[in-house]
């Protein structure tokens, strides 16, 4: 091997050292969040599908429900500002993903069932299926859903009316 060259079990390696950096800055900032709004909730921290995952959970989900939102508006508003302060930190743009009180996990599970129900609809129809507009988040667990039903799917339109077009094999 030359000098210089990278295998590609360091590469791997290299990505988990960068992801879990990426995990614990957000895990810091999003500590002095909790700090400054005096709420309380614990940090977990976890790699999944090659992008941070930093969840907010406690004991008292009902106060965390403040920093969800209407419909997670503003958890996303909080994924975005823990991004910022990750690429401040690192200088490399994040695709990290925050969960706070298990909203996303919950949302995840509805859309993916929704994703199934609409692959299913397809294949009986063999007609395309719409789906109501979705944030990039919702529309990746549908396309996952609707792949692993054995169907393709599209985004149509534009930003924040894009939504998902369930395809025949």
């Amino acid at each position: 091997m030359t000098e210089g060259t990278i295998t590609p079990a360091a590469e791997g390696s290299d990505t988990l050292t960068r992801l879990e950096q990426e995990g614990e800055i957000a895990a810091d900032y999003l500590e002095g969040l909790l700090d400054i709004a005096d709420l309380d909730g614990d940090i977990d921290m976890d790699v999944e599908a090659d992008r941070a995952a930093v969840s907010i959970i406690s004991d008292s989900a009902r106060d965390l429900q403040k920093l969800v939102g209407r419909d997670g508006e503003v958890l996303e508003a909080l994924q975005e500002l823990t991004r910022l302060a990750v690429h401040r930190e690192t200088g490399d743009r994040s695709r990290l993903m925050l969960d706070i009180a298990g909203f996303r996990a919950k949302k995840r599970e509805v859309l993916a069932a929704l994703g199934a129900k609409a692959a299913d609809q397809v294949k009986g129809s063999g007609e395309p299926v719409k789906l109501e507009p979705m944030t990039p988040f919702e529309r990746k667990v549908v396309h996952d859903a609707v792949a692993a039903a054995g169907l393709r799917s599209e985004s149509e339109g534009e930003e924040p009316q894009r939504f998902v077009v369930v395809l025949p094999a």
